[in-house]
């Protein structure tokens, strides 16, 4: 089910396993299509999007009925790849005005949620938004073109890994990459990482296209990640913890949770190692990763998915994003290799997007997977 021995970034091509297991392009396409329109213009129900005054929109953690920068960085990448640059501004619109710091500690970071109507709730960011703001914002500037500001975008997103890195060198605040390790934190003040926020392929590409100075510490924070994530996620059952210490152990219990087991965040790594995996095929571990995991939820029901230690045990706590956990398992065969990886590309083509209170995350996660596995998640 493989196209080449090298990446994406190198031949231009793409996998698609829709296609390569017998679905036809146009029902393909087709798929994409209606997904993007429910999302940002469907049903009560189902859709996550919406508008705000004449240039701005929003994307709606409907679990929690406010906006996040996880989902509004999620929503730019979407457009993006869709090449919808009217919901990329509006979205982009709404996160500079209302989310982006001009002063202080966290100056150039993201409050990381704030209400419908752009009221913060939090100052602090959560650096898998930043991360994904600067990806998705390089790409519309190589795809659409810089314009004037906020759509200067190259530029917009070299503000924003300058932060990342260089906070507080020259008055208060923090970087959210350590420094020492070159690994991302879960938040700037924190001593642990989050291994679902670990994108070396984003990294990769940053070091083509940040501050020039800083391009070195890019490649060597892409080659610091890859190998913290074969540290994080268990040898036997796949799982990674949804907070792990920088030596890939599970992060002892925090004031907000416990977060030792493989939860919600944690279905974001199998994506992101299948997605370095398409993009760079720089590490064969990823085959073997994928396998493991595919491997653990070969006999378990989607509506039986709970949480787990890493080592595999269930705990009595359901998943509370099962076609989001599914998803990511169906972004998998885009490097496993083993029985497995047919099974769940089809299983997810036949699952619908989810409905009701708890829909946005696993719906993030669904389109995400879409695009991958129909070779339209691309670099730009």
């Amino acid at each position: 089910m493989k196209i080449s021995k090298e990446g994406s970034f190198y031949t231009r091509e793409y996998s698609n396993l829709f296609r390569e297991l017998g679905y036809p392009e146009d029902e393909i396409r087709q798929k994409l299509d209606h997904t993007w329109n429910e999302l940002f213009y469907g049903t009560a129900d189902v859709r996550i999007y919406h508008p705000l005054d004449d240039d701005k929109g929003y994307i709606v953690d409907t679990g929690n009925s406010d906006v996040r920068t996880e989902g509004m960085s999620y929503g730019m990448m979407m457009a993006v790849q869709m090449d919808k640059k009217e919901e990329f501004d509006r979205l982009w619109r709404f996160a500079k005005m209302y989310m982006q710091h001009t002063e202080g500690r966290y100056k150039d970071f993201f409050a990381w949620h704030c209400k419908p109507d752009g009221t913060r709730l939090s100052s602090g960011p959560a650096p898998d938004g930043e991360e994904f703001f600067a990806m998705a914002l390089f790409f519309a500037a190589n795809r659409w073109g810089d314009g004037p500001e906020p759509s200067d975008y190259s530029e917009q997103a070299r503000i924003i890994l300058r932060a990342c890195v260089h906070q507080g060198e020259e008055g208060e605040g923090n970087p959210v990459w350590d420094p020492a390790t070159r690994l991302i934190k879960f938040i700037p003040e924190s001593s642990f990482s989050d291994p679902s926020y670990h994108l070396p392929h984003f990294y990769h590409l940053f070091a083509l296209q940040a501050d020039e100075q800083d391009r070195a510490f890019w490649t060597e924070a892409a080659a610091a990640s890859r190998a913290y994530l074969h540290k994080a996620c268990h040898p036997e059952t796949g799982l990674a913890p949804e907070y792990a210490n920088y030596d890939g152990t599970p992060a002892a219990p925090q004031p907000h949770g416990d977060f030792r087991h493989f939860f919600s965040d944690a279905y974001r790594v199998a994506a992101n190692i299948v997605l370095d995996y398409e993009w760079f095929r720089s590490d064969p571990w990823q085959v073997e990763q994928s396998n493991r995991l595919q491997a653990f939820f070969r006999d378990i029901e989607v509506a039986d998915y709970r949480r787990y230690t890493i080592e595999g045990r269930p705990l009595e706590e359901p998943a509370l994003h099962p076609v989001g956990l599914l998803a990511t398992l169906a972004m998998a065969s885009l490097a496993a290799d083993g029985p497995d990886a047919e099974a769940f590309v089809k299983q997810l083509w036949h699952t619908p997007l989810r409905t009701g209170v708890r829909r946005y995350y696993d719906n993030c996660l669904y389109f995400f997977s879409l695009l991958a596995l129909s070779g339209n998640y691309r670099i730009y």
